[in-house]
């Protein structure tokens, strides 16, 4: 049998990378009483989720005869905002689709990054998801979907009722403008000296009739003045095709509202086609009305809205 000779060079070649050995995690050496023994890398960390627990968009197949709802939540919000009435509404029959807006329930630099066209892309994203959710069901493409908003949800859910085909959309606690309405350029400038602002002068939940309800409500805790800006440009958007709007409109608003100016709701109404708009005023609610005191007149008032419109229109 023929004995290999290791010359030296060769041997500090092979003692050079038993010894040494860069990896992702840093170089790293073990001694041993025969040498020095480099052991395999750690297996890396599974990566965290990045959707806050409990705040993940959520699909709820109904009755593919009846229309199906696609829920938007709020500024600095999340689907879990509309968690309660997606299940309200499948309980009558109708798929539901609550959706997660670029930038929400995750960080809220990501907010930061993310403009307002990004927000009507991720509402058309989930009208395309559940559009084709019901083809399937049907066997057929159907655009019998209500688009249903809270706060910035309203806004985005009265502006993109013109660009995609649905039957009607009820918005609840929708601003018509932001309580100070400085221009958007205003807001964007300030931001590079102030990167977020506190949602109110009260405690957390102070505006909450519903304590137990606030105590699970999930939401970025500051509201990015960046993103504000985004809103403020959205605003104009939604302003100007108010009354272009063709389909039926049922405005929510509670009188109990400590974030948007109570004459939100009128200011949009009377922007509306007289002939397709409703509106209703509850009490004993803040401003997240699907989960505060009152959701379940939100709740009765919204769904009996959709089957009036669609009763009329079969």
């Amino acid at each position: 049998m023929t004995k290999i000779k290791v010359t030296q060079p060769f041997r500090d070649i092979l003692l050079h990378y038993y010894t040494t050995r860069n990896t992702q995690y840093g170089t790293r050496t073990t001694q041993h009483p025969r040498g020095t023994i480099t052991p395999p890398p750690p297996l890396p960390t599974p990566p965290m989720p990045q959707t806050i627990p409990t705040a993940e968009p959520f699909f709820l197949p109904g009755d593919a005869s009846k229309p199906a709802c696609l829920l938007v939540h709020g500024f600095t919000g999340t689907p879990k905002e509309m968690r309660w009435m997606g299940d309200y509404l499948h309980a009558q029959g109708h798929t539901c689709l609550g959706v997660r807006l670029a930038g929400h329930a995750t960080r809220p630099k990501d907010m930061i990054r993310s403009q307002w066209t990004d927000w009507t892309a991720s509402v058309e994203d989930g009208y395309n998801i559940l559009r084709g959710a019901l083809s399937l069901s049907k066997r057929g493409v159907t655009d019998n979907i209500f688009l249903v908003g809270l706060s910035m949800g309203g806004v985005l859910s009265l502006l993109m009722s013109t660009r995609v085909n649905v039957k009607g959309v009820v918005a609840m606690s929708t601003p018509f403008t932001l309580p100070a309405n400085y221009p958007a350029w205003g807001i964007r400038l300030f931001s590079f000296f102030q990167t977020y602002r506190k949602k109110s002068k009260g405690a957390p939940g102070e505006g909450w009739f519903d304590k137990d309800a606030f105590q699970g409500h999930v939401s970025y805790p500051l509201n990015p003045i960046r993103s504000a800006a985004e809103l403020q440009t959205m605003f104009g958007r939604m302003r100007l095709v108010l009354p272009k709007i063709q389909v039926p409109v049922l405005l929510i608003h509670s009188k109990d509202d400590p974030y948007v100016p109570p004459d939100s709701m009128p200011n949009i109404y009377e922007r509306l086609n007289p002939s397709l708009r409703e509106m209703l005023w509850v009490t004993g609610s803040g401003h997240v009305v699907t989960r505060d005191a009152a959701r379940q007149q939100v709740f009765e008032a919204a769904a009996a809205f959709i089957q009036k419109v669609e009763s009329k229109s079969n």
